[in-house]
């Protein structure tokens, strides 16, 4: 099956990728082990702080989806190090971790241009030194012109690489 992009991953890089390409008409395909668990948080639901905020403010700038999600599914908002001086302060929201998973969920299902397959990517192709696809584990063959693989995917695991 042949798509403009693939994504590999449905964290938060994943899916801010996924839309962020479906929204520029791009036939988007997003693979994950677990459509349910799209949008899933770690065991603290924390969206901000000093890194993370900085890096959320910049992608709410660029038009993407996790401040959104944070302000429609936030129960707490702080600004943190409020008493020091402004090169270190940031804002922090705890995010309600089911609300937040469902509506991103709901959100990535639901948009056009961006199909999701269930299924674990096990091999990348490669066509003169680029990447063109990934094979997974049902043995599908997904073509693209672009890939995308989230770091944190890449550390879980190993990839086997073809050539073709």
């Amino acid at each position: 099956m042949k798509y403009d992009v693939i994504v590999v991953g449905g964290g938060h890089a994943g899916i801010e990728a996924a839309l962020t390409c479906a929204r520029s008409d791009k036939k988007t395909l997003l693979v994950t082990i677990l459509a349910e668990q799209i949008g899933a948080t770690s065991c603290n639901p924390a969206v901000g702080g000093l890194a993370k905020g900085h890096l959320v403010k910049e992608l709410d700038a660029l038009g993407g989806q996790m401040g959104l999600a944070t302000d429609i599914n936030g129960i707490q908002y702080r600004i943190l190090n409020q008493s020091k001086g402004p090169a270190v302060r940031g804002s922090r929201a705890q995010i309600d971790m089911d609300k937040y998973r469902v509506y991103m969920r709901n959100l990535v299902l639901n948009s056009d241009n961006l199909d999701v397959a269930q299924e674990i990517a096990e091999e990348i192709i490669t066509k003169d030194g680029e990447v063109t696809g990934v094979i997974t584990h049902l043995k599908n063959h997904y073509h693209a012109k672009k890939s995308h693989t989230n770091n944190r995917n890449i550390f879980k695991r190993s990839y086997s690489y073809r050539r073709e």
